[in-house]
């Protein structure tokens, strides 16, 4: 997502400057047109806030999809804590606007753990007096996601695809231009302050529609694996500490609940609509 909102950013005639960890700068495609900003987000609100002089408007990025807390990874860390830390130092700097990435199906009450650091922090961001923007995109595709490139690469090596239940859970995938243009358009609109916009896809499939559709971009055919949620969840108790093991009983509360959304508000004001999902990832999952 960082690289096609600095592409979008830089292609709409903004400057941007990049808070980056030293030792990953090559990582961002287009990092010689950029400003860069050694650090990391818990350097400390003062050093944050030197960071930000100069500044015009702030976009937070920053989350993780699973925890590893041996590591300090968590989402009460990377999803909460972090958006303290830069909301705290954007108000210390001055600044006002700012332009927050949040998850649809975030939620007061939602069961994942996930979801629930997520509004966590969106509340944080609703009380900060900022000129806040919070966007909620579904899953999102694009050349480097890990969600169709995933199963792209289950399916190069084998056709069998495991499946967690009946499959029939919805899921409403938004492509990452479509997401980078949202945030870009915002930053200069008034009348996105202080409101809070879902980014859907523009259709709904189950799950078994999805594998079924990077299938035929890849001429390949499957034969799903249909896998008890009960064997699943108790497998992933034992296993989601393990980088390798694919999924966490978060991520399979998640899954089952679906991912979808009814609001369109942002694309009907902007008159934008988002990439199919078919069409948008044969531009880049036939590649290698």
């Amino acid at each position: 997502m960082g690289n096609h909102l600095v592409n979008a950013l830089l292609d709409n005639g903004h400057r941007v400057r990049c808070l980056i960890r030293p030792g990953s700068e090559k990582k961002l495609a287009r990092r010689h047109d950029v400003e860069l900003w050694p650090g990391g987000i818990f350097d400390g609100e003062s050093r944050l806030a030197d960071g930000l002089e100069g500044c015009q408007a702030v976009i937070h990025l920053i989350g993780i999809i699973r925890e590893f807390p041996r590591k300090g990874i968590t989402f009460e860390r990377m999803h909460y804590q972090a958006t303290v830390q830069i909301v705290n130092a954007i108000r210390a700097s001055g600044i006002k606007r700012y332009i927050h990435m949040s998850s649809l199906g975030t939620r007061p009450n939602a069961r994942s753990r996930y979801h629930q650091t997520k509004y966590k922090a969106e509340e944080y961001v609703r009380r900060s007096g900022l000129d806040f923007t919070i966007f909620q995109p579904s899953v999102i595709f694009g050349p480097d996601d890990n969600f169709v490139n995933l199963f792209k690469q289950m399916m190069i090596k084998t056709p069998l695809v495991p499946v967690v239940g009946d499959g029939c859970y919805q899921i409403q995938p938004v492509d990452v231009h479509t997401v980078a243009r949202a945030f870009t358009l915002s930053l200069k609109e008034e009348k996105t302050i202080g409101r809070v916009f879902q980014l859907p896809g523009r259709d709904r499939f189950t799950f078994n529609d999805i594998l079924d559709i990077i299938a035929r971009a890849l001429g390949k055919k499957i034969i799903k694996v249909h896998l008890p949620v009960w064997l699943v969840k108790a497998t992933a108790y034992f296993l989601e500490g393990l980088r390798a093991f694919p999924l966490t009983r978060d991520q399979i509360t998640m899954l089952l609940e679906g991912n979808t959304g009814s609001e369109t508000a942002f694309y009907e004001e902007f008159g934008i609509a988002p990439t199919p999902f078919e069409a948008g990832i044969k531009e880049y999952i036939q590649r290698g």
